[in-house]
């Protein structure tokens, strides 16, 4: 695919924009990508955009949903590592009722 511009921006669309648009999306922290993606959403669903901008918009918006994705499965996994070290620094009981420096006696 090669770039184009479009005639309502002159802005070029295709794999070359799309590229830098993806690559800049790593550097988003959570809710700057959650809010541009309320916005992309937003855009495709008002319709007025052309056919390649509703793409390079879908693009953007399958990027953005990642990087959102990204930050809430690390967020996941700092709460269940901050969980599961608490269990075993704080000789707090689990559902077994054991308190865990005891379970293995």
């Amino acid at each position: 695919m090669t770039p184009r511009s479009t005639p309502e921006t002159g802005s070029s669309v295709g794999s070359t924009e799309t590229t830098e648009n993806v690559d800049d999306v790593a550097a988003l922290g959570y809710e700057d990508a959650r809010d541009e993606l309320v916005a992309v959403v937003a855009r495709l669903e008002a319709g007025a955009s052309t056919l390649e901008e509703s793409l390079a918009l879908w693009e953007r918006g399958e990027a953005l949903a990642a990087r959102c994705q990204q930050w809430l499965d690390g967020a996941r996994e700092r709460l269940a590592s901050a969980r599961d070290g608490d269990r075993g620094s704080h000789d707090v009981p689990d559902d077994t009722g054991v308190p865990s420096d005891q379970e293995d006696q």
